[in-house]
């Protein structure tokens, strides 16, 4: 027992370190293009960092609030005083300089603090957890679309509110379920299954999206046409993280007492079901009210109503069910998830 005790100390720490790192994916915005020019290389540097700021400050907003919010507030107007307040650090991707001027692609790290207290300060709901990460399955009509696809695609992406790594194996279709996809999903550190099909024509391409849980497939929607397939995968993310935001966001500050015992079979499963727990949007004062070898009773406040819980417990790989003793949490996709 003092093993477990100490394991899960040391696990607790590193779910800290990693809720960090997705906190910062979220707060980073990279590739930003500027291009000034001034009386001196050291103004135009200054005029290059505050537009970067800036160009973040738009699109981290955009990013984890919904259009409909930010249109109801009248619009979340950035200039460079707030934008300079909201930053944390102004990275150097690419830079060229000289002769006064300053061109380069810099990356800005936002202070999550400092945009909260913002937003909610103006009554702007917003979304700041990602989504599980998607293991993202490309889907095409040809051999060497299919090939194109994948290329425009990469190796996936951190820097959204829905992660994603690109799927490696050739045998998976439109029809693959979460236990053909979960081998090497588990294996790439991913919670579901993401199903992006590729239609169209050069100039004219669409991407129809589904996600892949243990509970079945569902789809999510599919995209504008978009000129290249460059920006079919922008168009992509953004359908993605729409989605999410819409499912998420919480829009009153009331929440449900509620306490649930936990079921599984190894500490590495206890890991993985308290994670799913404390990263849900929908989840707030997280604590753990005792602990054994095979079970642990947690206690928590919720948002929302429990068929939204088990929703989103469930694109997280987690099964949230009653019985008469209360809550139950098991994972959904090991064999200890079985009723």
């Amino acid at each position: 027992m003092i093993r477990i005790l100490f394991a899960s100390l040391f696990a607790l720490v590193a779910m800290g370190a990693s809720a960090f790192a997705d906190t910062r994916d979220v707060y980073t915005v990279s590739n930003i293009e500027v291009d000034e020019t001034a009386g001196s290389l050291i103004e135009a540097r200054e005029l290059a960092m505050a537009s970067a700021r800036v160009q973040g400050a738009r699109v981290l907003i955009d990013r984890i609030t919904l259009a409909e919010d930010r249109l109801q507030s009248g619009g979340l107007v950035v200039d460079a005083a707030l934008a300079d307040r909201l930053s944390a650090a102004v990275d150097v991707q690419e830079e060229t300089a000289g002769a006064g001027r300053y061109k380069g692609t810099l990356a800005v790290v936002y202070n999550p603090r400092m945009v909260r207290a913002h937003l909610d300060g103006l009554s702007v709901p917003y979304v700041d957890t990602q989504a599980p990460k998607g293991l993202l399955v490309p889907l095409a009509g040809s051999a060497g679309l299919d090939a194109a696809w994948r290329e425009a695609l990469g190796t996936g992406r951190d820097e959204t509110l829905s992660p994603f790594v690109t799927a490696n194996s050739p045998g998976d279709s439109a029809y693959s379920d979460w236990l053909e996809l979960s081998p090497e999903a588990g294996a790439l550190g991913a919670r579901r299954g993401i199903l992006a099909e590729l239609s169209g024509v050069d100039g004219a391409w669409q991407v129809t999206v589904s996600t892949v849980t243990a509970a079945g497939t569902e789809r999510v929607g599919t995209t504008p046409y978009a000129s290249s397939l460059e920006v079919a995968v922008d168009r992509m993310v953004a359908l993605l993280d729409e989605n999410w935001k819409e499912v998420s966001v919480i829009r009153s500050g009331e929440r449900t007492p509620a306490t649930a015992s936990v079921r599984y079979t190894s500490l590495a499963e206890w890991n993985t079901l308290r994670g799913a727990l404390a990263r849900s949007p929908l989840i707030s004062e997280f604590r753990i009210e005792a602990i054994a070898r095979d079970g642990a009773l947690v206690a928590f406040s919720y948002a929302g109503d429990p068929p939204r819980l088990q929703n989103d417990l469930l694109q997280r790989g987690v099964s949230l069910s009653e019985n008469e003793m209360g809550w139950i949490v098991r994972s959904a996709v090991s064999p200890s998830g079985e009723p």
